[in-house]
């Protein structure tokens, strides 16, 4: 199956991998790839890079907004066959190198199997490599402050607590926010549809995700590309919001 690509501004491509998005971002034949989907979404990311013109020896760099494997899948593969560098916050250095792991773990999954969407998705993870660990073995922080010298000019946005060192990325001059597991508008685990915090058993500290939505809300824009779910048209700051007043009406998936 290949990847679903559409553009969603100029220069700016969201792709849809299983059960996953990353972000493509061009600037003539560079491009800068934001997340690498699962391991098994290889030749999708392959793919996706074919369908806007490049290739892998096109991208310049991978930003990984955190270090989970449905979002880091590639990146090693890229970093050792392109020497593409891998950038990341300071403090998701260490976890995609895997010196610790802040990822929801099998037994919590199998404890919330009895939830609506999560037997059928822990099937397809397994499928995709979800359970594999592909560690990046010389990822590097991001080499400045403000935007990167980079095709989009994102400009990171640390957003803690799905992981420490999630970071968010917001393109100023194409109004869109790049936004990770920090907010999402779907998943295949949640009944709701909209923006989003993901179930609370996906997140290392819930208490400061929530607190992270307060720091979206401050980015300019009016298109939210999420780690899951489709794009979200509207003021980005009023999705974090959304999302921010759901998250204390909702019960999380979690045990």
């Amino acid at each position: 199956m290949r990847a679903d690509v559409r553009q969603v501004a100029d220069g700016t491509y969201l792709v849809h991998g299983s059960d996953t998005n990353w972000v493509i971002l061009t600037d003539g034949d560079a491009l800068t790839l934001v997340d690498t989907g699962y391991p098994g979404d290889r030749q999708r990311l392959l793919d996706s890079l074919a369908a806007v013109g490049g290739g892998p020896e096109a991208v310049e760099a991978v930003l990984i907004t955190h270090a989970h494997n449905d979002h880091l899948g590639s990146a090693e593969y890229l970093r050792r066959a392109y020497g593409t560098p891998v950038y990341l916050h300071p403090a998701e250095v260490p976890h995609a190198r895997r010196d610790f792991l802040q990822q929801v773990s099998v037994g919590k999954v199998l404890r919330n199997a009895w939830r609506p969407g999560v037997l059928p998705w822990a099937v397809r993870v397994l499928r995709s490599g979800g359970t594999e660990q592909h560690p990046v073995t010389a990822p590097a922080a991001f080499p400045a402050d403000g935007p990167l010298d980079l095709p989009g000019r994102p400009v990171p946005v640390h957003t803690p607590g799905h992981t420490d060192g999630h970071c968010a990325y917001h393109l100023p001059e194409a109004g869109v926010v790049v936004s990770g597991d920090a907010l999402a508008s779907g998943h295949a685990t949640s009944r709701g549809t909209g923006p989003q915090l993901l179930p609370g058993m996906f997140h290392h500290d819930r208490v400061r995700a929530v607190a992270s939505l307060e720091i979206i809300e401050q980015l300019d824009g009016d298109t939210l590309l999420p780690g899951h779910g489709p794009v979200h048209r509207g003021p980005v700051r009023e999705a974090a919001r959304s999302a921010r007043e759901r998250s204390r009406q909702t019960l999380t998936v979690d045990t």
